[in-house]
């Protein structure tokens, strides 16, 4: 349980807690309390929760980096750290859906495509081998991240403008999400061999 594996793991257990921020309703009045800003306002549960996304999404190039540069990489960090990712984005995005945030499509969209490439990257290790990540993972990793932190900070600050950075922002994380997924399958078609499947 080296260093990276541990910032991976605390990943893991920031979510359940930004959960509780997003989605639960405490019925204290510190808790929901509207943080305004002429016309913007983010209730202050949200914006602790939208923090903590930030936080736990920023952690993870941390852990990789961290774990390639002193030689630490192990076979629970390469099971637990896409792993994590996946989780994180895909309790947030549901929350989205929940709180009215984000069309559920969306959500399946991009969730079903995270499931999807997960799959072929175990047929692709039970194959014995390795499906590295691709320059439009790492594109689709961003646009998501920052897609979803407009979302949850109710687009904040281009609500200031009556600019909507966030619904472009999360179309454009659902497109290359999709394209991304299908670079994967294309340029991995050849592990797919449904005869040993």
């Amino acid at each position: 349980m080296n260093l990276p594996n541990r910032i991976t793991l605390a990943r893991i257990f920031m979510i359940p807690v930004m959960l509780v921020f997003l989605l639960v309703n405490l019925n204290m009045d510190w808790w929901s309390y509207p943080l305004t800003w002429g016309t913007y306002t983010l209730p202050l549960n949200h914006l602790i929760g939208a923090l903590l996304f930030i936080i736990a999404a920023s952690t993870d190039g941390i852990d990789g980096y961290l774990a390639r540069k002193n030689n630490m990489v192990t076979n629970l960090g390469k099971l637990l750290d896409p792993l994590a990712d996946k989780l994180l984005v895909a309790a947030v995005l549901v929350s989205l859906v929940a709180l009215g945030k984000c069309d559920a499509w969306i959500a399946v969209v991009i969730i079903s495509r995270e499931f999807a490439v997960t799959g072929l990257r175990e047929v692709a290790l039970l194959e014995g081998s390795v499906i590295a990540a691709s320059k439009w993972g790492k594109i689709k990793t961003i646009t998501q991240i920052v897609a979803i932190s407009a979302l949850l900070l109710n687009n904040f600050p281009f609500a200031w403008v009556q600019f909507p950075f966030d619904d472009i922002a999360i179309w454009v994380a659902a497109l290359i999400t999709i394209y991304s997924g299908i670079d994967y399958f294309i340029k991995n078609k050849n592990i797919l061999s449904f005869s040993k499947v």
